[in-house]
């Protein structure tokens, strides 16, 4: 079968290069740290306190503004395709990942030409090769706990977005997409800073959860407000599919 020549290939095609580039946006962007509140034009942060640490305000890696969409992606893959397809998904994006850090670890160590870490002194910075090794070179923990996290989270978006499904049919596909999502962006949000932090950097467990907490209200906000998206997605997929080959997909994609 040549996937090409059908449209449930095509979708899963354009699907599949949308979920992974985001992926990979995700990794690389999620090195830099930023202030939400002041992001938005406000001058100071929440400075809440939680789980007796204090001063906490909503200084996020950059990764969270893709992570989202990601996990909206993967319920979109998850209705017309199935667990199978999401695996596949899951897996070719995790080993790509994993690739790409290993070629980027090869960069880092390649000496650079004389005239090139001092290049950008006329834009302030000193040493770009050690800039480019330490934007570029996360450490392993951090790259073994995004990992770990991504495929965990996945599996478990996948698990509750079937299982809500077997009891409300093709209804509520808000409370069957934004609901796994929020579940797996809940165990992803501190599995992924239990490995690399608590694990890896020796945080204490109450820093770990405070941090963690922060992220997952960012995260659930943003899950909840681009629920509208799934119906337009939805919508654009069913008539690009056709009514009867929309309903013969999401039925296999229930059954498998």
């Amino acid at each position: 079968m040549n996937l090409f020549e059908n449209k449930q290939g095509k979708l899963f095609i354009v699907l599949g290069f949308i979920f992974i580039t985001h992926v990979f946006l995700a990794e690389f962007i999620g090195v830099k740290i930023f202030s939400l509140e002041k992001s938005l034009g406000f001058a100071e942060g929440l400075n809440w306190d939680i789980f007796g640490t204090s001063d906490l305000s909503f200084n996020l890696t950059a990764g969270v503004l893709i992570w989202p969409f990601v996990f909206i992606l993967t319920d979109i893959v998850n209705e017309y395709y199935g667990k199978r397809g999401v695996k596949v998904l899951s897996f070719w994006a995790a080993g790509l990942i994993l690739y790409s850090f290993i070629l980027v670890s090869i960069a880092i160590q390649l000496v650079p030409a004389d005239f090139w870490p001092t290049s950008a002194k006329q834009k302030g910075i000193n040493d770009l090769n050690l800039a480019f090794a330490l934007i570029f070179g996360q450490g392993n923990w951090i790259i073994l706990g995004s990992l770990v996290a991504f495929l965990v989270g996945q599996f478990v978006d996948v698990f509750t977005f079937q299982f809500v499904k077997k009891y409300t049919g093709e209804s509520k596909i808000w409370l069957r997409a934004t609901g796994s999502t929020l579940v797996s962006q809940f165990i992803d949000s501190f599995v992924v800073l239990f490995i690399a932090f608590y694990i890896g950097a020796g945080w204490s467990l109450k820093l770990v959860l405070a941090i963690g907490l922060m992220n997952y209200i960012y995260k659930f906000v943003v899950a909840v407000a681009v629920t509208p998206v799934l119906y337009l997605v939805h919508y654009a997929i069913d008539k690009f599919l056709g009514p009867d080959l929309a309903t013969k997909m999401k039925n296999k994609a229930l059954s498998d």
